[in-house]
């Protein structure tokens, strides 16, 4: 688990709540980025992208919706938005 994740778990063993789940996909989202960025032609990557985009937009929703100070603190510790 890595730090970002680890500063969001509930608990020692949490992979499963949606602000680790987030951190997860933010790191998956940065490294296809790069990615894609240096092969501009590999298509299933960039597919990849914008699943892992789109499922981490729908988990903030849902902490923005459910859990408004969980969502606060996402959003600062990932510098997802401004």
């Amino acid at each position: 688990m890595n730090k970002k994740a680890q500063d969001l778990a509930m608990h020692n063993k949490d992979t499963g709540s949606s602000e680790v789940q987030i951190a997860f996909l933010t790191d998956k989202i940065e490294v296809l980025s790069k990615h894609i960025k240096q092969f501009k032609k590999d298509k299933h990557s960039s597919v990849g992208l914008l699943r892992a985009v789109n499922k981490r937009k729908k988990l903030l929703e849902y902490l923005k919706k459910n859990k408004m100070d969980s969502y606060k603190n996402v959003l600062s510790k990932l510098n997802l938005r401004k």
